[in-house]
């Protein structure tokens, strides 16, 4: 690595050992599958087709902004093939290196906060920002008694999280995110049949089928998808399925 990188961005989890030299060396990180850059994103037209998933055209939009000195990407099981070719615009797009990661650690941290009673977004939150850091969170939250689950990925649009009770369990990808597997399908399978579930991905997202099949298996599940922002339907109907699900709010 490169004594004179100051910041890194990364996409998707990169495997623990880099984010662990990336700490070690005190190079800011910029998560970029975040928005982080009040700017139209249609300004990536240019480099990703509009019917693309919203996190990797946010992706885009922050590079487009922002000024880094290398991003690592992660293409394997943990993230997507999409993030694949979005490499490789990447890389004929900028100066900088781009350097291909495949994450397939196995060594869990725990989901405390996935179980744990605390409003969603704030949950989401501190999973999400996990990821820029190697070390073990110290001081885990109990768990509490979950009355609705939320499985699937973080959406763009965190508002959506806002219709769920803090008494929601986190499960899907995130779940993932937090253990640091984000490779480990199994975790990603696991849901709870006893509590309302949303399953969740973002349009255009191979995760899509994944989520409308346990969905379909799960005894109360609904499957929903958004895209950039979380519409006025989507959140209908979120609040809806839980209002209709004795779940109190």
């Amino acid at each position: 690595m490169n004594d004179n990188y100051s910041t890194a961005g990364i996409v998707g989890m990169p495997p623990l050992a880099v984010i662990k030299e990336l700490n070690d060396r005190n190079i800011t990180i910029h998560d970029l599958d975040t928005p982080m850059i009040s700017a139209d994103i249609e300004l990536t037209s240019p480099y990703l087709p509009r019917v693309y998933c919203a996190i990797l055209r946010t992706v885009i939009l922050n590079v487009i902004h922002l000024n880094l000195d290398v991003i690592y990407i992660d293409v394997g099981p943990g993230k997507c093939d999409c993030a694949l070719h979005v490499a490789t615009v990447l890389q004929d797009m900028l100066a900088i290196p781009v350097y291909k990661t495949r994450n397939e650690d196995m060594t869990g941290f725990g989901t405390p906060v996935s179980q744990c009673r605390m409003n969603l977004i704030q949950k989401f939150e501190r999973i999400t920002a996990g990821v820029k850091k190697a070390a073990k969170p110290g001081d885990p939250p109990n768990a509490c008694i979950p009355t609705a689950g939320f499985w699937g990925v973080p959406p763009r649009d965190f508002s959506i999280l806002d219709l769920f009770p803090d008494t929601t369990h986190i499960y899907g990808w995130t779940r993932c995110m937090e253990n640091k597997t984000p490779a480990d399908h199994d975790l990603e399978l696991l849901y709870n049949p006893d509590i309302p579930t949303v399953f969740y991905a973002q349009s255009f997202c191979a995760k899509t089928a994944i989520a409308r099949h346990l969905a379909l298996k799960h005894p109360h599940g609904l499957y929903l998808d958004s895209d950039v922002t979380a519409g006025g339907s989507a959140k209908a109907k979120i609040q809806a399925f839980l209002e209709l699900s004795g779940v109190k709010l």
